[in-house]
């Protein structure tokens, strides 16, 4: 009779999302992970196959983690802009090896995105259409004020990731909410 999975695939990702945020990616495998969660290696092997298959499902799983913290915000769209833009640094300042993951080249899957993707993202539409509604610019004005934002935004969170910019919270939210505000005004919209 085969033996009762005990260790789900569940419990197996959030431990090793846990641990790559914490302890950085390659400080996750098979070994570290099962003596994290206090199990064999066997359940494991059992879920994942091997070490690629446990890196992909990991990196799957923080995509999927990072996307739902980035969820666009309620408020205007000029919150919600900035919100994209926060993000990025928010997870630089407090999360800084998942940000190294997703976004510095160590994803096993690749990049998590393109650019012409940001506005794609769920509520994109809505979002455009509330921009365009609450500031007079048109869709494509609106979308590069969201891909300036998200690329200057970027540009904060490497730096502090890689150490070239100390800073604290409230200064990099306040650079974030000072480049979308010039962003916009740049593209002519009436705040």
């Amino acid at each position: 009779m085969a033996r009762k999975v005990t260790i789900s695939r569940d419990i197996i990702l959030e431990n090793g999302l846990k641990m790559l945020i914490r302890d950085g990616y390659s400080a996750v495998n098979i070994k570290s992970l099962a003596a994290e969660i206090g199990c064999s290696t066997q359940p494991l092997v059992w879920h994942f196959e091997n070490m690629e298959g446990l890196r992909k499902a990991l990196a799957e799983y923080a995509r999927q983690y990072s996307k739902d913290r980035a969820a666009i915000p309620k408020g205007t769209s000029v919150e919600a802009i900035e919100a994209m833009g926060k993000n990025y640094v928010e997870m630089a300042l407090k999360e800084p090896n998942l940000f190294r993951f997703l976004y510095l080249g160590q994803n096993p899957l690749g990049n998590p995105f393109r650019l012409e993707d940001v506005v794609g993202v769920d509520g994109g539409a809505k979002l455009l259409a509330d921009i365009t509604r609450e500031t007079g610019i048109s869709g494509r004005s609106a979308t590069r004020c969201i891909w300036n934002t998200v690329i200057y935004s970027h540009g904060i969170a490497t730096m502090i990731v890689t150490g070239v910019l100390k800073t604290t919270e409230s200064a990099a939210m306040a650079m974030v909410e000072y480049a979308t505000d010039s962003f916009l005004r740049k593209e002519g919209a009436r705040r």
